[in-house]
């Protein structure tokens, strides 16, 4: 059976609806799935370096899930990555421990989707602002499998409950999209 390991780069889930909706659930309607949630683990603490490479080895689907900041993926995502992903087990002499796994990003934003739609395009393009993790992808030996993305995920002129509940709808559909989308690889 598949193992699917998906790294929430979130740096704040508690204040998160989309985010922790999402990861909540994938958990629970996904199988064979790993949760890692690194603003649990890691805000204020080194990274386990052994643990995360351990979680690496054994999955076959690699989700990052966060959302965009700045154009960019959060310091806490970039921070493991650099970390992690270290010459002798992601690339380099020996390294090829991600090798023929497979990379899906999965990204939010708070702003809507035509601040990132390219002018005549029907759909936001997160492919250049993602390059360096395709990239790296293809470094590190992995099939990159794509980017799923829900926008305008914190940004309203609703009422509380009301955006709340367009958030926590959006998120679904997104958990949804995402399921469908590893079920097929």
């Amino acid at each position: 059976m598949t193992h699917t390991l998906i790294v929430s780069g979130h740096t704040d889930l508690n204040n998160s609806a989309a985010n922790r909706r999402i990861l909540d659930h994938l958990e629970s309607h996904l199988p064979n799935v790993e949760v890692v949630r690194l603003d649990a683990l890691y805000t204020h603490k080194p990274i386990d370096v052994a643990s995360e490479q351990d979680r690496l080895r054994r999955a076959d689907i690699v989700v990052l899930q966060f959302p965009l900041f700045w154009f960019n993926i959060p310091s806490l995502l970039q921070r493991w990555m650099e970390e992690v992903w270290t010459h002798g087990f992601s690339h380099g002499t020996g390294g090829d421990a991600l090798k023929g796994k497979k990379l899906l990003l999965s990204l939010t934003t708070g702003a809507p989707a035509q601040f990132f739609t390219p002018e005549g395009a029907d759909a936001p393009d997160f492919t250049p602002l993602m390059q360096g993790l395709i990239n790296a992808a293809g470094f590190t030996g992995m099939e990159f499998v794509g980017i799923e993305s829900t926008s305008g995920v914190s940004y309203s002129l609703r009422t509380e409950a009301e955006q709340l509940a367009a958030i926590e709808a959006k998120a679904d559909e997104h958990a949804q999209r995402l399921i469908d989308r590893i079920s097929a690889l």
